[in-house]
């Protein structure tokens, strides 16, 4: 009887430990790893996607006076597909449209070079703006506090002949200026 007694015993503690044993198997343990990267301030231009990037202004002068058209014009470009991932500037500047094959000094009473203005504007509040004939361009660098995308609208506008309205340009078959637009990341 004392063996039924004992052996009891020994089965409800053999019982009672089984939770402490099930609890000790259920206990798990856990790790993390981290997961990390980096994005680089960049600026993308995009694509020119008016006119293949060309601002074409056909005949300067006005065929009948020899002097500079006083209604030139030529219709905007548009960068799409612009963005910088950070703050950024943009930054505008523009050459005079100069004359190709004559390059010598042009005779007295004419010119070889128009003078303009160049805007980019969609980016900021205000239009980064430079003007060929301007001793300095304050306005053609603008900086804007956020990471940005969207369209760039580039104009030009403004003709005046270098050196003067009372001037003629001479006769070339190619005047050549440039607009450059730099998107630039900053931190």
């Amino acid at each position: 009887m004392m063996t039924k007694s004992v052996l009891a015993a020994i089965g409800a503690a053999l019982l009672l430990s089984l939770p402490g044993i099930a609890q000790a198997q259920s206990e798990s343990d856990s790790k993390s790893f981290a997961v990390i990267g980096t994005v680089p301030a960049i600026c993308v231009g995009g694509t020119v996607s008016e006119a293949g990037g060309v601002f074409d202004l056909g005949v300067l002068v006005d065929t009948a006076t020899g002097f500079l058209r006083t209604d030139l014009s030529a219709p905007a470009q548009v960068l799409s597909g612009s963005f910088c991932s950070s703050r950024s500037a943009i930054a505008i500047s523009a050459t005079p449209i100069t004359a190709q094959t004559f390059t010598s000094t042009p005779p007295t009473g004419f010119s070889r070079s128009v003078d303009f203005s160049a805007s980019a504007s969609g980016w900021t509040e205000s239009p980064a703006r430079f003007g060929t004939a301007a001793a300095s361009n304050p306005a053609a660098v603008q900086q804007r506090a956020t990471p940005f995308t969207g369209p760039i609208t580039i104009g030009i506008d403004s003709f005046a002949t270098n050196g003067g309205g009372a001037l003629r340009l001479v006769a070339d078959t190619s005047y050549r200026g440039t607009v450059t637009v730099t998107l630039t990341p900053e931190s």
